[in-house]
């Protein structure tokens, strides 16, 4: 039976999946969001879970190596839109989308952690809001800012302002049952990935009119991730579970 792995439709995620068909993985594409359900159900083998479902899910999946997604700069890809200072958004309504559990917790963390404030509520899109908060291309695709919301904040430069360690939005997960030669292969497509992947993006000659990039864009954007955890990440990690049991008492 086919290795099953979810696949995240964003530019940061393109090279892990590089060598992944031609290999027989079959990728299905979804959000974020539906990782994790996904993978518990039994509906795939793997994928890069947020990071908010990797520590909630700990005692039932298992790392696939120290594959991950992380920002040491900013990167563009959680991006917050607001008619007002960050600083001001004490009892404000934000916007959000339900692709991604990691953006929102972020966002949650530095206003309360960092700014001691609370907004009102967290609102669906299309309801009316003083600031909202895209992740990903959707992100990408605003990069240059939002008529009416005349200021916009790097969540994960903020991140690295605040903590001095960098951004770790997901972490590539595995069921606990999967097959041993199935986790290998995964762990190998994925190092060629990071290397012939990445590589590949670099190598770009025509536009990203999807994302509205030239491939020095692009370049640029990859160059700003990290894809395996080292120690700083690692440390970025455990500071994020901390201030997550923070909020939750």
């Amino acid at each position: 039976m086919a290795l099953t792995v979810g696949r995240v439709p964003d530019l940061h995620t393109e090279p892990f999946y590089f060598d992944m068909e031609r290999r027989g993985i079959a990728l299905y594409e979804m959000a974020p969001s539906a990782l994790a359900a996904a993978i518990t159900d039994g509906e795939i083998d793997a994928a890069p879970l947020p990071l908010v479902d990797c520590l909630r899910l700990a005692d039932r999946l298992r790392p696939v190596a120290g594959f991950c997604v992380a920002s040491m700069r900013q990167s563009n890809s959680v991006l917050l839109y607001s008619t007002k200072p960050i600083s001001d958004l004490h009892g404000a309504h934000i916007g959000v989308t339900d692709t991604d559990t990691t953006p929102q917790q972020l966002l949650e963390m530095l206003l309360r952690v960092q700014y001691h404030i609370q907004p009102a509520a967290y609102v669906p899109l299309p309801a009316a809001h003083d600031a909202f908060l895209l992740s990903g291309n959707e992100a990408l695709r605003l990069r240059g800012g939002a008529r009416g919301f005349p200021h916009t904040y790097d969540l994960g430069a903020a991140w690295l302002d605040y903590t001095g360690l960098p951004c770790v939005f997901s972490r590539w997960m595995a069921r606990q049952d999967i097959d041993p030669k199935a986790l290998a292969l995964l762990q190998d497509t994925l190092y060629v990935g990071l290397e012939e992947g990445v590589e590949a993006l670099y190598e770009l000659t025509e536009p990203r009119e999807d994302l509205l990039m030239l491939p020095r864009d692009v370049t640029r954007y990859i160059r700003g991730f990290r894809y395996y955890i080292g120690l700083s990440e690692q440390q970025a990690i455990e500071r994020f579970q901390h201030y997550l049991q923070q909020l939750n008492h």
